[in-house]
């Protein structure tokens, strides 16, 4: 059974509105096993259990607060008998000025959880009288007035990242069938149609984009090198900058008439270039044996 030390535990805590839920999405997408709003009295028999998967949970994120009620003033006893079991853990405490948390709540029209019969400011007031000795044992603090969600995301990933180099998208390509309909979760979408259709060659109609065969035949052609030429250079423009905006996973979408060929045999291909750059692909020919009602996925 692992070291209770070697799990990576991070308790997120700090003023209402301040970013606590980008930050623990921030964490969930880089493989953090998250809980918002747990019950502090619940905190070390959560621990127990993740000490008990053997390794298979070792990366976590609570988000305890002040929506706990008079729960949350058990906090520092629950962390405290945490820290007598032998586990530790950071935290990490998001704030920003009054006049930022205000004025978010005004724009979100959501209510303090301290404001139920005054004012945001008292209730704000109350907030930090109540977090006062949690912030003051805080390893991490950020103030997020003046953070932008995407810059507080970039913080986060900075702080708690394992790997920095290693992209954090997620990329899926999915070839698919005009005549079956669109994949609904596609980002991007691109038609194949205008391409050389192997589906008019007697000998390669049986086949599918993944046969030699038919890769050769629509790759032979000059439109086919100059498309794939001017795809590849279009999406490794775009990734790049749906990273930088904070996106985590992108869909693009191949089709052709039936797919089972051309968009295939393109999918392939882009998915084949993207994993060359270093991104993590997924590829789904959803629609490759539409027959028998099932799809090939494979992870580059």
């Amino acid at each position: 059974m692992s070291n209770k030390q070697d799990t990576q535990f991070v308790i997120i805590t700090g003023l209402s509105g301040a970013g606590k839920t980008q930050a623990i999405r921030s964490l969930e997408d880089i493989g953090f096993f998250c809980v918002d709003n747990l019950p502090p009295m619940l905190i070390e028999k959560f621990a127990e259990l993740v000490w008990q998967s053997e390794g298979k949970i070792n990366r976590v994120a609570l988000v305890i607060d002040i929506r706990g009620g008079d729960f949350f003033d058990k906090t520092l006893d629950a962390l405290g008998h945490l820290e007598e079991a032998g586990y530790g853990y950071t935290i990490l405490f998001l704030e920003a000025s009054d006049d930022t948390l205000i004025r978010r709540f005004k724009e979100t029209r959501r209510r303090h959880p301290l404001a139920w019969h005054g004012r945001i400011s008292e209730a704000l007031r109350e907030e930090r009288r109540r977090l006062e000795e949690l912030r003051g044992r805080a390893q991490r603090i950020i103030d997020t007035s003046n953070v932008s969600p995407q810059e507080l995301r970039e913080m986060i990933l900075d702080i708690f990242s394992e790997d920095q180099e290693q992209p954090r998208m997620l990329i899926n390509v999915v070839s698919y069938g005009y005549k079956h309909g669109l994949p609904v979760d596609a980002d991007l979408a691109f038609d194949v149609r205008f391409l050389p259709n192997p589906h008019y060659v007697e000998s390669l109609r049986p086949l599918t984009g993944k046969d030699e065969a038919v890769v050769k035949y629509i790759f032979k052609w000059p439109v086919t090198k100059q498309f794939l030429e001017k795809l590849l250079g279009f999406v490794t423009f775009l990734v790049p900058h749906y990273v930088s905006e904070g996106k985590t996973q992108l869909t693009i979408g191949v089709g052709c008439t039936g797919g089972r060929h051309r968009s295939v045999a393109i999918a392939e291909y882009l998915a084949n270039e993207l994993a060359v750059h270093g991104y993590s692909v997924q590829v789904e020919h959803r629609d490759i044996h539409i027959s028998s009602g099932k799809s090939s996925l494979e992870t580059r």
